[in-house]
């Protein structure tokens, strides 16, 4: 499946869907969307990963990148990731300073 990214922002939240495989190749278009993002200074960034089948160690720099761009008083939740994302998640401990939920409404 082809890689691809969205960014909606509006009501503080800024929302990124993510599909396909996060790799070297296609890390620097999410983190072009999560700059893009942190410039609207969000309280909440929305990782939508319901699509995601894959993360490779790009994708892991990305998300650590999004911690210390992002305003350190919002919070990054990562929405419904497939078990292959959140395996690598876990394994890395970044599990451990993300929220990870099951469903969208869920974080709010």
């Amino acid at each position: 499946m082809a890689f691809s990214v969205t960014l909606e922002i509006g009501n503080d939240v800024a929302k990124i869907t993510l599909s396909g495989e996060l790799d070297a190749m296609t890390a620097p278009i999410f983190k072009t969307e999560v700059e893009k993002a942190a410039a609207e200074n969000p309280k909440h960034l929305v990782l939508l990963m319901q699509d995601l089948e894959y993360m490779a160690s790009a994708g892991l720099r990305v998300l650590i990148f999004a911690k210390h761009t992002i305003d350190a008083n919002a919070n990054i939740y990562i929405v419904a990731p497939q078990e292959m994302v959140l395996d690598t998640l876990k394994k890395t401990g970044l599990d451990q300073s993300l929220l990870i939920v099951d469903e969208y409404d869920a974080a709010f």
